[in-house]
């Protein structure tokens, strides 16, 4: 007369091993290791030891004991040691307490924690514009084409 609450059966279900899911490619490079070279197509990035590296990734974190020198694009970065070379950070570029970033920096945001140093070539990026801006100068366009149009008559 009632039946039992039945489960979903689990059998049919996939599970696509050859596809990793998003956050997955992360690299770590451990306190006392020394990498010399280049990351790509990682996610995250962890540099606890030293490292000498072209990359870009979606975040990278330096950490207290890290080293770390070379060319950066990343979205996010999270510096907690040492750092020189050329950063381009797209999101937010956060420095910490005990973090020193020396060199070429581009961010889009900027936190500077108390004690957290940054010297070099330092420029806001502005590769991105307001969105509110950009809404106004199309307002303007239209307004300036549709007054041209009135005078015309």
């Amino acid at each position: 007369m009632f039946e039992k609450n039945k489960t979903p059966d689990k059998k049919n279900e996939s599970l696509d091993v050859f596809r990793p899911t998003k956050g997955s490619a992360k690299v770590i490079i451990g306190n006392g290791v020394k990498l010399k070279g280049e990351i790509t197509q990682a996610d995250e990035v962890q540099i606890d030891g030293q490292a000498d590296v072209t990359m870009k990734t979606d975040n990278l974190i330096v950490g207290v004991t890290g080293e770390c020198k070379g060319n950066i694009e990343t979205h996010n970065a999270d510096i907690w040691g040492n750092f020189d070379g050329d950063i381009k950070a797209s999101g937010t570029l956060t420095v910490q307490e005990a973090g020193n970033v020396a060199g070429s920096v581009e961010y889009q945001n900027l936190q500077i924690k108390l004690g957290g140093k940054i010297s070099g070539d330092i420029k806001l990026s502005d590769k991105i514009k307001p969105i509110k801006q950009d809404l106004n100068e199309k307002d303007n366009a239209s307004v300036k084409s549709l007054q041209e149009s009135i005078s015309k008559k």
